[in-house]
Parts: C-alpha cells; sequence; structure tokens
C-alpha cells in the first residue's frame, strides 16, 4: 500500500475530527437541517483527496463550511426570527387532547406515524396529551395533561404531610399556561397568555 496514502488517509481522519469538533457536540438526531446539509458535505468533501482531489483545497473547503455553520449558528442564538427563517420551530401537532390536523398535514405526517411515536413514549391514548410538538430536529416533545402525569417526589411529600398532619397542602402547583415551555408553540392570542409574550 501507498505510504502517501496512509498519510492522507490518517491526516483527513485527524482533520475531520477537529473540524467536526469545532462545529459542536450534537447527535444525528439532534442536528438542525443546516447542521445536517452540511455534516452530509464534509462527509463527501473528506474522502475528495484520496480519490485524486487536492488534499489542502479540500480542508480549505471543509473548514469554509464549518465556519458558515458557526455563522449560521450564531445568527440563530442572536436573532430569533432568523433561528425560524433558517432552522424552522416546533409545530404543535397535539393541543389539550386534540390533534392538530392542518400542522400534521403541514409536516406530511400521517396520523398513524404520530400514533406510533406516542406509543414509543409509552403513551397510549392522545387525549391524554396536553402538548405535543414535532421540533426542527424532527423529535417529538410532549406534557401529559396534569391528571396524567406520574407523582413526583413533591407530590408523593405534599401526600405524606397531609396524612401525618391532617392539613391540607396548597396544591397551587398547576403553574399558569405562559409558564409553560411548550407556550411559543401555543396559539398566539389565547386569553392565558400574557400579552408581552404573545
Amino acid at each position: 500500500m501507498d505510504l502517501n496514502l496512509i498519510w492522507q488517509t490518517l491526516l483527513i481522519f485527524l482533520v475531520g475530527n477537529i473540524l467536526l469538533r469545532i462545529s459542536g457536540r450534537r447527535s444525528i438526531s439532534q442536528m438542525t437541517i443546516p447542521q445536517t446539509v452540511i455534516m452530509i458535505g464534509i462527509g463527501t468533501l473528506l474522502i475528495q483527496p484520496v480519490t485524486g482531489k487536492g488534499l489542502w483545497a479540500t480542508f480549505g473547503v471543509a473548514l469554509i463550511l464549518i465556519l458558515s455553520l458557526i455563522v449560521i449558528e450564531y445568527i440563530q442564538l442572536k436573532f430569533d426570527g432568523g433561528e425560524t427563517i433558517i432552522s424552522g420551530k416546533a409545530v404543535p401537532v397535539i393541543e389539550n387532547g386534540t390533534l392538530n390536523e392542518k400542522n400534521l398535514q403541514k409536516l406530511r405526517l400521517p396520523v398513524d406515524k404520530l400514533e406510533a411515536r406516542l406509543r414509543q413514549s409509552g403513551i397510549s391514548s392522545i387525549g391524554d396529551v396536553e402538548f405535543a410538538t414535532i421540533e426542527s430536529s424532527g423529535q417529538m416533545g410532549y406534557i401529559l395533561k396534569p391528571q396524567k402525569q406520574p407523582a413526583t417526589k413533591e407530590d408523593i411529600q405534599n401526600l405524606i404531610q397531609l396524612i401525618q398532619t391532617g392539613q391540607p397542602v396548597n396544591l397551587s402547583s398547576q403553574k399558569p399556561l405562559y409558564d409553560n415551555i411548550f407556550i411559543e408553540t401555543v396559539t398566539k392570542n389565547s386569553p392565558d397568555v400574557p400579552k408581552h409574550l404573545q
């Protein structure tokens, strides 16, 4: 085997790892659309020197792609509108136990596929879900209705206190809608959402 080919392959491996470290630590399932496109591009580029293309020119193009990704991520971080345009936002598919069929059609996501995702998360009924979203990474986020959520340590401590003291515990743990992390996917102009958050 040609020694030149061996050192080029090792150099490609080393430089590829360095470039991917610069680009950030995310699994494939967490990647946004720009990240996925750039990673596929880099993967394709890094094999080019082995097939006879220039080694340093390839590294230069890969570095430009990584720098582009960093600029795109900076724009998404600093400007909310930039994030929406570049990567998209989470899209609500279930609201208060009801399917949002309009959004499912936009996502081209059949109800059967959504139900499969719910089953994989241990959810047996759409009616048990308060909110579910499809994130920009394609993963599903959800929150169960309060009566369907598993008991927390705080719930158990409150119950123990009720049993021991006989006094009811202040159960005002129901957080207002605007304190919910799903708020940015909830329909705007909701009466439960303060105007400054709309």
